[in-house]
């Protein structure tokens, strides 16, 4: 098959302890899907989950024990950092249970959900949708895969983030507001998830904005830390 001009290489992740990588199809992300985060954004109570999706190539995959480079955005003067727990979609389905979320999760990794705060916060108030804010190039930083059967109890885990080496963000995946398996059960009445699909789970309160020079350095226990510089 020829193409009129060469086609863009397909992001893929490493996945820890083996050399296949994971072809990435599709980003879905959670809004406030941790209840002290939904306050700090204005919101209380366990309102419906929603989702934004960023394009596959918004990914800047950081091998295990490197440091990532994620350059400033335009147009924006507040550049937030979201800490997040990816699940990584390794068998399809529609209208999956709850139940059975986990047969279809690959494995886990880190990832950070960066925002243009103030193009998010314009939109919101026009009742606009806010891709701008969420869905531009290097806003999904990821780290390496690890296999569901070796990543440990993910959702009890300590999720943090650290910027300079100050702590940021600092939480548990247990005080998601939708667990995993209920987000997947949402989701794939919407929309067909599909091998490659990445999810990013939602971020817990201390959400704040990083500056040209700053390292993040996030995790979630029990899988490859993160860690990026905003050049």
């Amino acid at each position: 098959m020829s193409y009129v001009f060469n086609p863009a290489p397909l992001v893929s992740v490493p996945v820890v302890g083996r050399s296949e990588r994971f072809p990435v199809r599709r980003i879905y992300c959670v809004g406030r899907n941790y209840v002290e985060h939904a306050k700090e954004m204005g919101f209380t109570g366990r309102e419906p989950p929603f989702f934004f999706f960023k394009p596959a190539d918004a990914a800047v995959v950081v091998p295990q024990g490197e440091t990532g480079t994620i350059h400033y955005p335009s147009l924006t003067k507040d550049l937030h950092h979201e800490i997040e727990l990816v699940a990584c979609i390794g068998t399809g389905g529609k209208n999956i249970k709850a139940a059975d979320a986990k047969k279809h999760i690959f494995g886990y990794a880190v990832g950070l959900d960066m925002t243009r705060r103030d193009l998010q916060g314009e939109q919101k108030k026009l009742g606009r949708p806010w891709e701008i804010g969420k869905s531009f190039e290097e806003s999904a930083p990821i780290g390496p895969i690890v296999p569901a059967a070796q990543a440990g109890d993910v959702e009890r885990a300590e999720i943090w983030l650290q910027v300079n080496g100050k702590d940021r963000q600092r939480s548990n995946v247990s005080k998601l507001i939708w667990n995993i398996g209920e987000i997947i059960e949402h989701l794939s009445t919407a929309w067909d998830l599909a091998p490659g699909d990445l999810i990013y789970t939602g971020t817990p309160e201390g959400v704040a904005a990083v500056v040209q020079g700053d390292t993040l350095v996030g995790g979630v226990t029990g899988l490859p830390e993160l860690r990026v510089r905003v050049a």
